[in-house]
């Protein structure tokens, strides 16, 4: 069985290849907590920040934006004696500052799930590419959500984090064409 040449054989990278990656979510309190966490593997692979994920869920009140957006300076200090999480105050920092830009824009009746999909029209974008080499780190889509997450005050939320984000949480499907998980595929172990 072929998957993504990105993943290892680290069974919890392979159940998050397997289970989640590329899967569109549509709940927005999840997409809230992978557009941060997304952020954190700024500087960093994506599977220390998965190896931490249940840190973080700890750490931050199971991603609850109005718990979060409570978060005071000597949480942060708390925050940062944590080894359980990357003790980066910026990133910890923009997590809070997330959570805050995330209830604002529910106050003004802006759906975030609704948000995000908007840069993809609402339907997951399926990639057909052969090899790793083809996917690219970012988009004209992942510029403008990174663009207008930006102007809503989140962090961390750079072109490439951005598109990150979208592959995660499965707006755009890049499993190469010869991945078990590809769509096209003939085995996707998450459709049994």
């Amino acid at each position: 069985m072929q998957r993504c040449g990105w993943v290892t054989q680290d069974p919890l990278y392979l159940a998050y290849h397997d289970r989640e990656w590329g899967v569109a979510e549509k709940d927005g309190k999840k997409l809230f907590e992978m557009i941060c966490l997304e952020g954190q593997q700024a500087g960093l692979s994506w599977i220390t920040v998965l190896k931490k994920r249940e840190n973080y869920r700890n750490a931050f009140h199971q991603f609850d934006p109005e718990r979060v957006a409570a978060m005071t300076a000597e949480d942060v200090e708390t925050l940062l004696q944590n080894a359980g999480i990357i003790r980066h105050r910026g990133k910890i920092e923009a997590i809070i500052g997330n959570a805050r830009a995330y209830l604002s824009m529910a106050q003004n009746g802006e759906s975030f799930s609704d948000f995000v999909w908007g840069f993809v029209d609402h339907t997951p974008q399926i990639t057909n590419a052969a090899a790793l080499s083809e996917i690219p780190t970012s988009t004209p889509a992942s510029d403008a959500l990174s663009k207008a997450l930006k102007k809503r005050g989140f962090k961390f939320v750079g072109t490439t984090i951005c598109y990150s984000f979208m592959q995660a949480c499965g707006l755009v499907n890049d499993h190469i064409t010869g991945c078990i998980c590809h769509p096209g595929g003939q085995h996707d172990p998450r459709v049994a």
